[in-house]
């Protein structure tokens, strides 16, 4: 006579679909995206580089042009493009961190990521969040440096860069993510930087007043995302260093058809085009390959 023992069996529950299987997914990936900045010490050493010598180096060379002048009364010139700087630090890691991605593809690592019982959105919210964290920490580097150019601490003024820093982050790790989406090769990302941040960076108003331009070249800051980011951050700075009156004459800020915009609208612009990219880039990675 055969006997038949009962076995108890485990459970067995596959990967994804479950929310906290995708909050775990995007854990993991802005974790990684994290040591992997920790690890790599000469690449937050050379991002740091560039802004120290625009604001030390070209500011103080700039101020021996423009003393005297709108810009500078009353104010440090180097002052003045503290706020771009800090914009330029977020601009130049956020997209930067979105190489990542042409990386893993080049080496097959992102392709295993993609077969993952996942939803691909939670790897592009996961790339995202790391990016724009590791953007917004170099940041904060760059303004331990403010009371050097005049600018003393204090809590409110903290508390309103990071926030904005932090939206800013966002939308440029979107907007870089959409770029490398579909590249292939980390040489043909880096051409496509240079056409993109540069110009972004200049346009933006973050090394001189965006008034009294030519009409063509008002249109362009008025296209240029970062513009959005930089006066919001500037108008703060001012606001703990100076008049009202002050600021406003030298640096009135935005307007669309002579409307000045609020804070909360420039902000706003930040929010959307974030929210727009990060969309774009979502509907990328799904597409087959």
């Amino acid at each position: 006579m055969t006997t038949t023992a009962a076995h108890d069996v485990a459970a067995v529950r596959l990967a994804g679909g479950a929310a906290r299987d995708e909050l775990r997914a995007v854990r993991m990936v802005w974790r990684r995206e994290l040591i992997r900045f920790g690890r790599n010490r000469l690449r937050i050493l050379t991002s740091l580089a560039q802004p120290v010598l625009f604001l030390f180096v070209l500011g103080t060379g700039l101020s021996t042009i423009v003393r005297g002048g709108p810009v500078t009364s009353g104010s440090n010139f180097r002052t003045f493009i503290f706020p771009g700087i800090v914009a330029m630090t977020v601009l130049f890691s956020a997209i930067f961190s979105a190489v990542s991605i042409v990386w893993d593809r080049e080496f097959g690592f992102l392709r295993e990521m993609l077969v993952a019982p996942i939803r691909r959105s939670s790897l592009v919210l996961g790339k995202c969040a790391g990016g724009a964290t590791v953007a917004t920490l170099q940041a904060l580097i760059i303004l331990v440096l403010s009371p050097l150019v005049g600018i003393p601490f204090s809590a409110p003024l903290l508390i309103i860069l990071v926030g904005e820093m932090v939206l800013m982050a966002v939308a440029l790790t979107a907007l870089g993510m959409v770029l490398a989406a579909r590249m292939q090769q980390v040489e043909s990302f880096q051409v496509v930087m240079q056409f993109v941040v540069l110009p972004m960076f200049f346009l933006s108003g973050a090394l001189f007043p965006l008034t009294g331009l030519p009409r063509w070249l008002t249109v362009l800051t008025r296209l240029d995302p970062l513009s959005y980011a930089v006066d919001p951050m500037r108008r703060a700075v001012f606001a703990h260093t100076t008049s009202a009156a002050h600021f406003a004459s030298i640096s009135p800020g935005l307007s669309w058809f002579g409307w000045r915009l609020p804070v909360g609208v420039e902000l706003g612009v930040v929010v959307l085009i974030g929210a727009v990219a990060l969309g774009i880039a979502i509907v990328q990675f799904n597409r087959p390959d």
